[in-house]
């Protein structure tokens, strides 16, 4: 038993001497003491439980809940990343840009990566905003976007440095890891619902 669980048990005791000694101040009869301290017991049972595996039960619940939402999507194997096919479709990547968690639709139809104004800003991402826009046409007509670079772009094993990238306010809630991202990997594919991305060799190396 380690010392936290040691001072729990000393805490969990007192708790119940101070609970037993309240009920037998009180003018009640013997079985209803009986069933209150079992009760009390099997309260502070509970948790000691819980406080003394605090962060099996939080790993557990987190990977519940991941498993509902669709949050455990992405696997890393050895320098491999493998992504599940979400519910609707896609291919989404929890990655980090600039440190900054950031959630990615995967387009190998998009040529560059693309943020949404919002997310670049948050995420201290290069923005040219003072230069000439560039237009882009998308499903929902043309956007007029800024050029952009993310310094730091981590995704799994894989990380990309200095990546331009396009940013637009007209994006709404969307960031797209686009082909001048797929095309620094040493191979992409997909294979029964799950998309693999596999580094270049010098990803390895280092």
């Amino acid at each position: 038993m380690t010392e936290d669980q040691n001072i729990n048990l000393v805490f969990a005791i007192g708790a119940l001497v101070l609970v037993g000694s309240a009920l037998f101040s009180r003018r009640i009869g013997f079985g209803e003491i009986v069933r209150s301290a079992l009760s009390w017991v099997v309260i502070f049972a509970i948790f000691i439980v819980i406080f003394s595996y605090q962060h099996e039960i939080v790993g557990v619940w987190n990977k519940v809940t991941g498993e509902l939402t669709g949050a455990n999507d992405q696997q890393v194997v050895g320098d491999t990343l493998k992504i599940r096919q979400s519910a609707d479709g896609h291919y989404w990547a929890d990655a980090e840009v600039n440190g900054m968690p950031v959630r990615f639709l995967i387009d190998s139809g998009a040529t560059t990566t693309a943020m949404t104004l919002k997310t670049a800003r948050a995420a201290k991402v290069e923005i040219n905003e003072g230069g000439f826009p560039t237009y882009l046409d998308t499903a929902n007509g043309t956007v007029e976007a800024q050029r952009g670079k993310i310094q730091s772009l981590r995704v799994g094993p894989m990380m990309a440095l200095d990546l331009p990238i396009v940013v637009a306010e007209a994006f709404g809630d969307s960031n797209v890891l686009g082909m001048n991202f797929l095309s620094e990997m040493k191979s992409w594919r997909v294979e029964q619902g799950e998309m693999i991305l596999e580094p270049p060799a010098r990803a390895r190396r280092e």
